[in-house]
């Protein structure tokens, strides 16, 4: 679990008073400790996984100096010069991937080697098959090559003793390969963050059930799986808890006895309906409730006793909007990897976009290149927080910060890609 900073039992901020984007998300980051506890692998396993601790090669990789193409190794000495139109070297054999040829290299031979066969002793260069002219035993070889070409020295990718991996890398598939290459069989993982989500609401209704009267479908729970399955941590659906501050009260202390996170959605506005803060405040601590962003102003972070708590907003954008920006990359933090920077890049407006001043606001954009190369963006359509169309459509944020104004089409903005987080 957690260990939990001293945090304060109310709102710190006046009813009216929302906490800037940027000081949020450095609270909650400066709230989380990263988890310690390691698991042993297969590596076939541990796509997606954390180190527990660096990874040190135990050989060199390559394991021996070897060709990098097919054709003639040689000794550089025996190259043509600048001044030497072409030479000729006796064929003394072959050598081939996995069968070497052992006796050294004499002056004037060569040997026929295939990619990633071992370099003869006495070799140290490599001329590719296309330079080479072969008749009767004797291989012919033009000028314009150096030495030292298209071989592969041992320890040239990784020498022994060095670190291949570090502790709190996330690994990817080049990296089980990388893994494979140095005999690793299995890997000490940190394990995944346990994660309990919910929604609540009278309103909402399981798919497959027929609507009501001033009934919905549960969305949030769906995206909040996707979204959290992504990010590979241990996943659990506590479904649609209804608008009581007793069924919520049971719904969190339950789920913050064996969880680390705990993430609600709805209830935490000023509504009649609206518990989630109160009850959170009976069970634990609140750090803050409303930011000053859109979408997702209303937002109640804080600790059931060492389980990190979030009472995201109730409208499907928003809840979008939260994770990926506030929640996301707690995370990524608790989960013990290295966090990886987000691109921004910068964009021209491909249309005017409203925008009101003192808040931080994510709008949802398609992003085009054109033919010179520039950047544009233009929205998906209607941005209100419960269009969740807008994030379908989308590939990426319009980051309008703080102190910006509306947006006339031509001006410059900043987006932030999808494909990096999503």
């Amino acid at each position: 679990m957690n260990a939990r900073p001293t945090s304060p039992s109310s709102c710190q901020n006046p009813q009216d008073d929302a906490l800037p984007f940027e000081e949020a998300r450095d609270r909650i980051l400066a709230a989380v400790r990263p988890l310690e506890a390691a698991e042993r692998l297969p590596l076939r396993t541990a796509l997606g996984r954390v180190l527990a601790h660096d990874v040190v090669s135990a050989i060199d990789v390559p394991p021996y100096t070897n060709s990098a193409m097919d054709g003639y190794a040689l000794r550089a000495a025996d190259l043509p010069s600048h001044t030497t139109q072409n030479i000729s070297l006796r064929l003394a054999g072959q050598s081939l991937a996995g069968v070497g040829y052992r006796a050294e290299i004499a002056p004037g031979e060569c040997v026929r080697i295939t990619t990633g066969a071992l370099l003869p002793p006495g070799a140290d260069t490599v001329v590719i098959q296309e330079d080479v002219t072969v008749s009767e035993g004797r291989v012919t070889i033009g000028s314009g090559h150096r030495a030292g070409q298209n071989i592969r020295l041992a320890g040239e990718d990784l020498a022994r003793g060095a670190v291949a991996l570090p502790r709190g890398h996330r690994l990817n598939p080049a990296d089980l390969g990388l893994l494979a290459s140095l005999g690793c069989p299995e890997i000490d993982a940190l394990r995944r963050p346990r994660v309990a989500f919910l929604s609540t609401g009278d309103e909402l209704r399981g798919l497959g059930r027929p609507l009501g009267e001033g009934e919905i479908h549960d969305s949030n729970r769906y995206t909040l799986f996707g979204a959290l399955t992504r990010l590979g941590v241990d996943v659990h659906d506590l479904g649609v808890v209804p608008d009581r501050p007793d069924a919520l009260r049971e719904a969190f202390s339950t789920a913050a006895a064996t969880h680390d996170v705990v993430i609600s959605t709805g209830g935490v506005s000023v509504g009649d309906a609206d518990h989630t803060r109160e009850v959170l405040a009976t069970l634990g601590t609140i750090g803050f409730w409303r930011i000053a962003i859109r979408p997702g102003r209303p937002l109640a972070f804080g600790h059931i006793g060492d389980t990190l708590f979030f009472g995201l907003p109730g409208n499907p954008v928003a809840v979008m909007v939260t994770f990926y920006q506030l929640v996301q990359p707690a995370l990524v933090r608790l989960s013990g990897a290295t966090p990886n920077p987000r691109r921004q890049l910068r964009a021209r407006a491909l249309e005017p976009m409203r925008k009101r001043r003192g808040r931080t606001e994510f709008l949802r954009g398609q992003i085009e290149t054109g033919g010179d190369g520039e950047i544009g963006v233009h929205l998906t359509g209607a941005q209100g927080s419960g269009v969740l169309r807008s994030m379908s459509l989308a590939d990426c944020f319009v980051i309008l910060d703080n102190d910006r104004g509306p947006v006339d089409t031509g001006e410059w903005v900043m987006v932030e890609p999808f494909c990096d987080f999503v």
